[in-house]
């Protein structure tokens, strides 16, 4: 019968000192990595809840005819997050008939991670209102 002798098998100090170099370029570069994905994570979210408040804002706006006034600013709350926003009605100016077109826009601003982040939604509005009576033709 043949005795195996037993290989010494290991690693050397030059693949342990290669491998700790490797791991000290790849760690921080993964860990920058879940941060800026945390960060595009979170103003992902707070965009979209932007957004909504925006549209929200304008619906309600045109609704009740509060865009007649120049500008209005606040602050609004949603869960534990505050939401400035700044409405604007101004002169369209791309209208070459110069039927009374407004538009209206609304800027959202909001914190993520230290950095101030801005939602702006915009619409037209009709200045003129419809005339509501009944038409009365002559023959």
């Amino acid at each position: 019968m043949k005795l195996r002798r037993a290989s010494n098998r290991g690693f050397t100090l030059a693949e342990v000192l290669a491998a700790m170099v490797f791991m000290a370029i790849v760690i921080p570069v993964a860990v920058s990595g879940l941060g800026v994905a945390s960060r595009a994570g979170e103003v992902a979210v707070r965009k979209t809840e932007a957004s909504l408040l925006a549209d929200r804002i304008l619906n309600e706006n045109v609704a009740t005819t509060n865009w007649t006034q120049a500008l209005q600013t606040g602050t609004l709350r949603q869960g534990r997050r505050d939401f400035r926003y700044q409405l604007k009605s101004e002169n369209w100016n791309e209208d070459p008939n110069q039927t009374g077109m407004r538009l209206l826009s609304v800027e959202v601003t909001f914190s993520a991670k230290g950095s101030d982040y801005a939602v702006r939604l915009s619409t037209l509005v009709d200045t003129v209102t419809p005339y509501l009576g009944t038409n009365v033709y002559e023959q």
